[in-house]
């Protein structure tokens, strides 16, 4: 047997690769692994997701204990630097890398080191000139934020989503262009630290494909706690001076603030792959086309995670390799359920939804219910002091059918999950109904669930 052919290759060690990688493993096929870093993981765990999820509970946990009644009492006030703040993002990445390594090698899957580039179809090689060749190869490089050439981001004062992570003297002011996921969960962690901030919106309304309730109740919290936002803006050119950064607009308004964020947008990494020996072509943002299998217009050929665009989220690339995988193994009679995944973001508070929307309901003239249940009234909420929030159920009038979750407030990425579950089941037991009729621990926050199905049951008579 050729040592360097196997049945599956995949490129990227990130969520989408890892996910086609074990599912391929688990269904007995030879699998091998391209990582062009010298650590596995992907954006994702070195300089994406894990790191600035971990600063960002650094500085919410910070944040509880500065206004924690006693510490106030004592007089303390914690001043942490940005570098002590940063301090357990190590470790975890660490952890996250070590387990990571553990579940190749127990499925004996190798990791080959180098950028990985199509010669043909079937075959990759990397930069040590060495080959590899498989049946079936799966493209789960990743993506990096846009960086249009205009802007100078060697200036030391001009950060993208990547590099803001290394900064290391803490700033007055910040304002950051572009106001999708990445922009609204950093201008809530930099707000937190009591930073002043400039949120530019090129949009007419915050995160579009969120439910109107949760985009103004988003809004509506940014404002109180002092973020500016400013909606409807187009980037005309930015310029980077000792004493700070001016973003220049085309409405004619200069925005200056010590440091300017970047988060307008990512591009997929496709420009080392050598796609046009295989005759594939991205867009300009580096994505590239899939089908509903995520299969190429090249048929052996797949693409997961953020390289396909959106929803861009690891949850997602992870099922979308497992999904690849399954298709490559003809293993069809499993349906993962890729429609439906839930969003989670890392805003103060969070917001977190799976299932359909108001404005999407509506368009569709399915006839539909709200219940709601507002944080400030559960007793869970009361006591841990975050009474900040709201649960909302969308459901249809006659059947009961639970049609969407929307959460905003502490853990709403974590409550959502309860509202999938019962959405999943067959009929009839996604309906209101469960939620009525099931008890829930005293107090939690998963009684929200019961008081918003109380609450919409309540306005169908």
């Amino acid at each position: 047997m050729d040592s360097n052919h196997f049945d599956v290759l995949v490129i990227g060690t990130g969520p989408g690769g890892e996910g086609a990688a074990m599912q391929a493993a688990k269904e007995g096929k030879r699998v091998g692994i391209f990582e062009k870093y010298s650590r596995i993981g992907g954006g994702c765990t070195h300089w994406g997701t894990i790191p600035s999820k971990a600063l960002r509970f650094s500085i919410y946990s910070m944040m509880e204990t500065i206004n924690n009644p006693i510490v106030k009492e004592l007089g303390v006030r914690p001043t942490p630097t940005l570098g002590q703040l940063r301090a357990s993002s190590r470790s975890i990445i660490a952890k996250q890398e070590s387990m990571r390594q553990t579940f190749y090698e127990r499925n004996q899957v190798p990791v080959i080191r180098g950028v990985a580039k199509f010669i043909d179809r079937n075959t990759l090689e990397v930069p040590t000139g060495e080959r590899y060749t498989a049946d079936a190869i799966v493209i789960a490089a990743g993506s990096r934020p846009f960086r249009p050439p205009s802007v100078d981001f060697d200036h030391p004062r001009i950060y993208d989503s990547d590099t803001i992570l290394e900064l290391t003297t803490r700033p007055q002011s910040i304002t950051i262009y572009g106001a999708g996921v990445i922009g609204c969960e950093y201008a809530s962690m930099f707000r937190n630290l009591g930073i002043k901030v400039n949120l530019v919106n090129t949009r007419d309304k915050l995160l579009e494909f969120l439910d109107d309730e949760i985009i103004d109740a988003l809004s509506y919290h940014l404002r109180d706690q002092g973020i500016l936002i400013r909606h409807n803006e187009t980037f005309d050119r930015m310029e980077g001076h000792d004493d700070g950064a001016v973003l220049y607009l085309q409405s004619g308004k200069q925005i200056k603030t010590d440091i300017i964020l970047w988060a307008n947008g990512r591009s997929g990494n496709t420009e080392d792959l050598g796609l046009e020996n295989i005759g594939l072509e991205p867009s300009s943002r580096g994505h590239l086309k899939v089908n509903s299998q995520f299969q190429t217009d090249v048929d052996n050929i797949y693409a997961v995670g953020d390289i396909i665009g959106f929803p861009s989220l690891a949850s997602a690339a992870y099922m979308q390799g497992r999904a690849a995988a399954l298709h490559i193994t003809d293993c069809t009679d499993r349906c993962l359920r890729l429609s439906d995944i839930p969003t989670g973001i890392y805003t103060s508070p969070e917001i977190s939804s799976v299932g359909r929307n108001e404005r999407e309901l509506t368009a569709e003239k399915i006839p539909y219910e709200v219940g709601h249940s507002q944080f400030k009234s559960l007793a869970r909420a009361q006591i841990t002091g975050r009474a900040v929030g709201v649960l909302k159920l969308l459901f249809h009038r006659e059947t009961l059918e639970i049609l969407g979750v929307h959460c905003f407030g502490a853990n709403a990425s974590e409550i959502v999950h309860i509202g999938q579950a019962i959405m999943k089941q067959p009929a009839p037991y996604n309906t209101l109904e469960y939620f009525i009729n099931t008890t829930f621990n005293y107090p939690t926050m998963a009684e929200g669930y019961r008081v918003a199905a109380l609450n919409g049951y309540n306005r169908l008579f």
